[in-house]
């Protein structure tokens, strides 16, 4: 009997799926948990596993949305794998997998890389492909971009000439049809349609101000002792572990401390009930070219902190590619994000539903404080903790903080769990 192929639950809040591209061909041989099939959802792009083992029939074209539950093909455990299929020319294999060559060239790419092409009117015979058989991916369209914007930047900044005079009104670009304030269509009014993940954050983020009493906490710390022994041990580390050693690992490791004293902030309310989690799922903010995506690292509990950085810094190069697991997009049930990497000095952050905390990081900034009645100059990092008041008092979210600065202030802690 054959296995359907459907589309999986693929965390909170995502309901529907673009097919993105078929991995196998209509009649390849597959194994269980190989790859199949990309789908495109509001957060990443995700790659389903074959249920089975046996022969892949396709039933769904790429492009196509899809629900969660519904049928993208079957694995058929006696069937025989098609010859056709194995002797099919490169070109027709490439357009059956959701892979095209663009009218008067030979540039290969998905149908997620060709819809980006189409949103920025760009020609893709201008853009040099790097991936595998001189395919073109969203890296290389992102870096086309982002040195377009550069070029554009270094040409504005020149001295403009001298305005001429002309009776004919100057149009206006991309304009709304629909006046906004009593502006007109040649002042420049653009109405653009939000993005699926960008309705998606928009609603998340109202869900959570509605459906919990947020307030944010704050403490700040002093970060010369980690920095020390990070500039110490980081060249070691790196030979060591073969991964850069960042400061979310600390946090993180410090994070998982304080929630066996605090579980509260590990928990979540549903209904009248409290949930409390035996486990921590810790999501970590990262930014990528669709918008904010928070991996999650299962059971960090278990992890040493030499895993948890190899972990982080494997998923959020998995989430800024969209290829993230189905078990990584969701079930978090705690947060951190570190707005200082884009400079941020302090911020309150937003509870990521259905999780009762949220802790935030900003830039490291050297201040005068004083130590021992002698002022010193200190890296000095804010840290912030939004939190669900409904199930969180005042006194533990403090408590919380305030174990966070010691585990890093004093950076032996973490070692010792003191």
């Amino acid at each position: 009997m054959a296995t359907k192929v459907t589309v999986p639950e693929l965390g909170e809040s995502i309901n529907e799926v673009i097919l993105v591209e078929w991995l196998k061909k209509d009649g390849d041989l597959v194994n269980t948990d190989e790859p199949l099939c990309v789908v495109e959802t509001d957060k990443a792009n995700v790659e389903i596993p074959s249920p089975a083992s046996g022969v892949l029939h396709t039933q769904i074209e790429p492009e196509s949305s899809l629900q969660v539950g519904d049928t993208l093909g079957t694995i058929d455990p006696n069937g025989k794998a098609s010859r056709a299929a194995d002797k099919e020319p490169a070109s027709k294999s490439a357009a059956k997998s959701g892979k095209e060559e663009e009218a008067g060239g030979d540039v290969i790419m998905s149908p997620a890389v060709r819809r980006l092409i189409r949103e920025h009117d760009l020609d893709p015979s201008l853009i040099k492909p790097t991936g595998r058989g001189d395919r073109l991916t969203q890296e290389d369209v992102t870096a086309y971009l982002d040195a377009q914007k550069e070029k554009e930047v270094i040409e504005n900044s020149e001295p403009e000439p001298a305005p001429v005079k002309s009776k004919q009104k100057t149009p206006a670009i991309q304009t709304s049809n629909v006046p906004v304030a009593g502006l007109t269509e040649d002042e420049g009014v653009r109405r653009q349609p939000m993005s699926k993940i960008r309705r998606t954050i928009a609603h998340r983020l109202l869900a959570a101000q509605q459906n919990a009493a947020m307030l944010t906490t704050f403490n700040e710390i002093d970060m010369h002792e980690l920095l020390d022994l990070r500039k110490r041990h980081k060249e070691h580390f790196e030979k060591v572990h073969g991964v850069s050693l960042g400061l979310t690992s600390f946090f993180g490791r410090a994070v998982v401390l304080a929630l066996r004293e605090s579980p509260e902030l590990n928990g979540r309310i549903e209904g009248d009930d409290i949930i409390y989690h035996g486990f921590i799922h810790l999501a970590f903010a990262v930014s990528t070219e669709h918008g904010l995506v928070t991996p999650v690292l299962r059971h960090a509990e278990e992890k040493s902190l030499a895993q948890m950085e190899i972990e982080i810094q494997r998923m959020a190069k998995a989430a800024r590619a969209g290829r993230l697991s189905i078990q990584e997009l969701g079930g978090g049930t705690f947060t951190i994000t570190n707005g200082g990497v884009f400079g941020s000095l302090l911020s309150t952050p937003m509870l990521n539903p259905p999780q009762s905390g949220i802790l935030g990081m900003h830039t490291i900034q050297k201040r005068p404080v004083v130590i021992d009645d002698e002022i010193v100059i200190r890296p000095m990092m804010y840290t912030a903790l939004t939190y669900d008041h409904r199930l969180i008092d005042g006194k533990e979210a403090v408590g919380f903080l305030v174990r966070i600065k010691q585990f890093l202030e004093d950076p032996g802690r973490l070692l010792l769990e003191v």
